[in-house]
């Protein structure tokens, strides 16, 4: 079995900024990532994409560039296409970190003993579950950006986004300057919100989101009709997308539509850290769970690291600096360097880190979700994996179900292909408003081991016994 001091889970500006710094301090690092390429999704193709592309991602989107020559030099080793389903604290201290790799049609799992493991697993876009939602050319706004990113895939048709945050807004535009006619953009931010984030204005407003914010809506409010203060949206068709159905105000609207975007913000991944027993707490301001991590990224398991997104949504630039300050907690905690040069190292991450948060508690209160779009109701299905409806997960909670996991045994809810990726806050949210408490208080869907899906050959091809394989897939309690 390879021995590392550090493996790393995912290779966006977190995982790509942890592993240049540990192997630059003569770490042995491997960083395990499932695209073809690093980046990440916020940086998604960067090292395949022509400048050219600059006119319509945007200049952010080329800082991911500056990362990957110092990753590149640093000797770390980079593992694509690889998909890390489980990790176990073993007694000594050590984690086994089991990954499948491989072109489709041979891949195989191999499993990696590490002293340390940072997880840079990122965001995934929040559940949006309105009626709809589930049928053909409806699509998440993030997956149709990858597409552009990765391809320069742009649709055609007749192309309508809904729902609210800044990468909605950055979608809209770079469509627009790649000759793509939206034909509206329903803005589901609730009236009234923005006298809400009001007193968090200051910030804000000296940060380089006010800026770049203001060009963004200017520059697709003068090419788009945008329609403000939507209440409620359903999608509508047979077999596939045909219109959508919209309320504003006092009014009632229906589009044609060929394809819909919906988003409404991005949540952390933790998948991995959950199953690993990492600590989760409810963060209320951005209505997601979040591991419980210290100022270095440390989790309640010893060893074990959330760096970037996946420790709570902050933006690439925070998530940067997340990964270079975990960097150095490791390397520290491995004997590569002493305590006063992590911390004299720290400083000028802080700082940046600092800069990238300023402003971020205005946007997750202007763009925090409405109730109505994240618990639905009646038939709208709820869990897309199982085909669970909203109005059988709030029966069942008015019953008195114990919680999402004995939702899980009656459902089967978060046990389908994503494993609960995108239906655990959904659950979580809609047994809360049944039962009247809190979120926090319901919990989260436990995690369990393997995360992904995983084929028996990958099984059989793990060179250990089965008390090892046992081990390596077990859950902790």
């Amino acid at each position: 079995m390879t021995t590392l001091d550090v493996a790393i889970v995912g290779a966006g500006p977190a995982g790509l900024a942890a592993a240049t710094l540990c192997a630059e301090r003569g770490l042995s690092t491997s960083l395990y990532d499932e695209h073809g390429g690093p980046g990440g999704q916020i940086y998604r193709g960067i090292t395949t994409a022509s400048r050219a592309r600059a006119e319509f991602l945007g200049e952010d989107y080329w800082r991911g560039a500056t990362l990957v020559p110092p990753f590149e030099r640093s000797g770390a080793r980079y593992v694509p296409g690889a998909t890390v389903w489980a990790l176990a604290r073993r007694a000594d201290g050590t984690f086994g970190v089991s990954q499948s790799a491989g072109p489709p049609t041979a891949r195989y799992a191999t499993t990696v003993e590490a002293r340390a493991v940072i997880l840079a697993t990122g965001a995934q876009e929040r559940p949006f579950p309105i009626p709809g939602w589930t049928l053909p050319g409806v699509l998440a706004a993030g997956g149709a950006q990858l597409l552009l990113k990765t391809s320069s895939l742009v649709p055609r048709g007749r192309v309508v986004l809904a729902g609210s945050g800044p990468l909605l807004w950055l979608l809209a535009a770079q469509y627009l300057r790649a000759g793509v006619a939206i034909a509206a953009f329903l803005d589901t931010t609730p009236r009234g919100r923005l006298a809400q984030a009001a007193p968090l204005a200051p910030g804000f407003m000296l940060s380089p989101y006010l800026a770049k914010g203001l060009d963004l809506v200017r520059f697709v409010r003068r090419r788009a009709r945008v329609v403000e203060y939507v209440t409620a949206l359903a999608v509508e068709g047979k077999d596939a997308a045909e219109a959508v159905r919209f309320r504003h105000g006092s009014h009632e609207e229906t589009l044609p539509a060929d394809l819909v975007l919906l988003h409404q913000g991005v949540v952390p991944d933790v998948q991995l850290a959950g199953a690993a027993g990492c600590a989760l707490a409810w963060n209320d301001v951005q209505a997601c769970f979040a591991p419980v991590v210290d100022v270095w990224g440390g989790t309640s398991v010893p060893g074990l690291y959330v760096a970037g997104d996946g420790a709570g949504i902050a933006g690439a630039e925070a998530a940067e600096a997340r990964g270079r300050l975990t960097g150095l907690a490791v390397a520290n905690a491995l004997g590569r360097i002493a305590g006063t040069a992590r911390d004299a190292g720290a400083q000028r991450h802080r700082r940046e880190l600092a800069q990238a948060l300023r402003g971020r508690a205005f946007l997750d209160a202007l763009y925090r979700p409405a109730d109505a779009f994240r618990m639905p109701h009646g038939d709208t299905v709820a869990c897309r994996c199982e085909e669970v409806s909203a109005a059988t997960i709030l029966q069942l909670a008015r019953d008195g179900c114990a919680g999402p996991n004995q939702m899980k045994a009656y459902t089967r809810c978060g046990m389908g292909p994503c494993q609960g990726r995108f239906c655990g806050l959904t659950v979580t949210e809609l047994m809360a408003q049944a039962q009247r408490r809190r979120p926090a208080d319901v919990g989260a869907l436990r995690a369990r081991f393997p995360v992904k899906p995983v084929t028996l050959g990958e099984l059989a091809s793990l060179p250990v016994g089965e008390d090892a394989l046992r081990a390596v897939v077990r859950s902790p309690d």
